[in-house]
């Protein structure tokens, strides 16, 4: 096979295949993408100047909007230029240690983020709950976790194919095209998922659940509505982020024969 190094099963590069179903209107596509791309990155680089430059603004509330705009661009840098280079160019080809790199970030920027969503439901629960202890409670302190997929990849031989359907490199799409056993890639997946991500939606729930308690205590019905206010800008994050997220992971792992690719491949994006 031509894509093979030598005798390895390593791949000298993959090839990202875009939205294939869709692959007559890519060039349509590509500008309601790079529109957004371009808002996304101008309003949080915006967002991230203005809590920079205010005094007031640094606060562990706005530390946490700041840190998620600054992996929100992260996020997006590390998948839209590519994907706007096969909508427009048609330069569908990627290194494989480049691949690797993409798929690095991709999820490393996915973890950060559920844990900013996980560290801001805490801030709202100590600002509702334990106002007067606010600032004594809540540091201006990060814990960032990285997850290695990369390396879990790299081990798999690819004997079949170097195509990948999809317009970025991610764990599961490069994984699926291996024509070894992915089953350890698999249960990996799904551990870091529900450890992580479960870990840090259980935190979300548990403060929420503190805070609803705490806001229907209040006796003023004005009172209850500004504190509710304080929430709906992050509970409107946190349905962005994990809906479409849980469902790409739960679609590739078990519903993978029965929802068409397309459908992956637009959730997923």
């Amino acid at each position: 096979m031509s894509f093979l190094n030598g005798t390895s099963l390593t791949p000298s590069s993959f090839i990202l295949n875009g939205i294939p179903a869709l692959k007559g209107v890519h060039l349509w596509i590509s500008f309601p993408l790079c529109t957004m791309y371009s808002i996304a990155i101008t309003g949080n680089f915006g967002l991230m100047y203005l809590i920079h430059t205010e005094e007031a603004l640094h606060r562990p509330m706005y530390i946490f909007l700041a840190l998620l705009s600054f992996t929100d661009v992260l996020m997006c840098t590390s998948t839209l230029p590519n994907t706007l280079c096969i909508l427009w160019f048609n330069l569908k080809e990627i290194d494989f240690k480049a691949c690797l790199a993409q798929m690095f970030f991709v999820h490393t920027f996915t973890e950060m983020e559920s844990g900013v969503l996980m560290l801001m439901a805490l801030d709202r629960y100590v600002a509702i709950c334990y106002p007067l202890r606010y600032a004594t409670i809540l540091t201006n302190s990060v814990v960032i976790l990285v997850i290695p997929f990369t390396f879990l990849t790299k081990r798999l031989p690819y004997c079949k194919s170097n195509v990948i359907p999809h317009t970025y490199c991610d764990h599961i799409s490069v994984a699926k095209i291996s024509c070894g056993s992915v089953k350890i890639n698999a249960i990996y997946g799904l551990m870091v998922a529900l450890l992580i991500g479960g870990f840090d939606i259980l935190c979300i729930t548990i403060s929420y659940t503190m805070i609803l308690q705490a806001v229907v205590s209040l006796s003023s019905a004005d009172a209850r509505q500004k504190a509710f206010s304080t929430c709906t800008a992050h509970i409107c994050a946190i349905v962005i982020t994990y809906v479409p997220a849980f469902f790409t992971f739960f679609t590739h792992r078990f519903g993978g024969r029965t929802i068409p690719p397309l459908i992956h491949i637009h959730y997923h994006g």
